[in-house]
């Protein structure tokens, strides 16, 4: 446990709040590995657009260190601030899906209605809403917990939110942010003590919606059956897997050498984004992949484990805050991974800390400042009850020599 939060100790010798270094140390590691594995991977992108070589890396640096800002923000506020006003950050959430399609404010690209045009640069709101949902659902289950554990109509109210978010989504396009955010939420209810019944029931009718979303458009559809067979067509609709999959085999056990790769040259698009993880694989080969692998469970299996003794100790608003930020972190590598491996569908998501980014960077960090700050709380409670089982052991020990000295004057 890392004490760096000993300064928001509310009295000298009161219970002390300590954020977790391990977790904290995994973090770290992702940023660190993403810095290096964007300079590589951007590079030849850069030359070929004739920005410069360490055009993207700059970009990438400073995101960062705005995301670093934020992040130690975060780590600064109280939860019990962000519990307040979780209805009013929803409605900010609901404001900025809805302003992408305003004409001039909402920006297109690629298709796509994902941004919001703020002059010096372009903010995908996604990336914010699902830090804004996760403090929502988790207000929630605290608000409601008895009504979410027993009856029926308990999950409508988180559910029907997400449905709202997920429709949003979808008119954008953006199916793998949909996917991600309902995920999310029915894991999140169900940690909270959700029935498995009452879920699948609820979900029910999200199936239909999101069968007709992955199949409604032809590009999507050939996303769902090229992933089957790549090779079947590997210029047209499978190229961006099998070029991923020949780099990610190409290096083998430790590699082809950092810096080396030859498929990130024109070949592998979105190489510094979507498919950095198949760069990884072939310049750093097997060791690489398991390393960010480690580092993701560690950070995932540190958060859910803080998020539990956070439910155990009262602290139930942090714990489950804990829990929807390892949810979102976990399930977004895995959908990342698993589309550079070729087991999903292209999603374009990125991996999270590592993939060069704006906003994704900048929110990533927010999410993760807020994953420290719950283990700050939750260790500050702990904290407290060991003080509090301590204290009457104390106060009997001091109260010994008193007693003895009656005792001896009544002799």
């Amino acid at each position: 446990m890392f004490d760096l939060g000993s300064s928001q100790a509310t009295k000298r010798n009161g219970p002390r709040g300590r954020f977790d270094l391990p977790l904290l140390l995994a973090l770290t590691g992702l940023i660190c590995i993403g810095v290096v594995m964007v300079t590589s991977s951007s590079i030849a992108v850069a030359d070929s657009h004739h920005m410069g070589a360490f055009y993207f890396l700059k970009r990438h640096l400073v995101f960062l260190g705005l995301g670093v800002v934020v992040a130690g923000m975060a780590m600064r506020t109280e939860l019990k601030l962000l519990e307040k006003y979780g209805f009013l950050l929803l409605l900010l959430a609901f404001g900025t899906l809805v302003a992408v399609f305003v004409p001039h404010l909402g920006m297109r690209i690629n298709g796509a209605r994902r941004w919001l045009n703020l002059l010096v640069t372009s903010f995908q709101p996604v990336e914010a809403v699902k830090l804004i949902l996760v403090i929502y659902v988790a207000s929630y289950l605290v608000r409601h917990r008895d009504s979410v554990e027993t009856r029926f109509l308990g999950l409508i109210k988180p559910i029907m939110v997400a449905g709202v978010i997920v429709l949003l989504l979808l008119a954008q396009p953006d199916f793998g942010s949909a996917t991600l955010v309902i995920a999310v939420t029915i894991a999140m209810v169900w940690l909270g003590g959700a029935r498995p019944i009452f879920l699948f029931i609820m979900g029910l009718p999200l199936m239909p919606l999101l069968y007709v979303a992955a199949t409604g458009e032809s590009y999507r559809m050939k996303r769902l059956t090229s992933f089957m067979d790549p090779w079947k067509d590997p210029f047209n609709d499978g190229f961006q897997l099998t070029q991923s999959l020949m780099a990610i085999g190409r290096g083998e056990w430790t590699g082809v050498g950092l810096g080396s790769s030859v498929l990130k040259l024109s070949y592998l698009p979105e190489a510094h984004t979507d498919f950095i993880f198949a760069v990884i694989g072939e310049e750093l080969g097997l060791a690489g992949v398991l390393l960010v692998m480690s580092l993701f469970a560690l950070a995932v299996g540190r958060g859910l484990y803080i998020g539990l003794k956070g439910i155990e100790v009262g602290q139930r608003f942090a714990g489950y805050v804990a829990f929807g930020i390892s949810l979102m972190l976990a399930m977004q590598a895995i959908v990342s991974v698993g589309v550079n491996l070729g087991a999903l569908p292209t999603k374009g998501l990125t991996l999270p800390l590592i993939s060069y980014g704006g906003s994704s960077m900048v929110l990533t960090c927010a999410m993760a400042g807020v994953l420290m700050r719950a283990t700050f709380e939750i260790n500050r409670a702990i904290d407290a009850r060991q003080m509090a089982t301590r204290m009457p052991a104390a106060a009997v020990n001091d109260a010994h020599p008193a007693l003895k000295s009656r005792e001896a004057e009544a002799a």
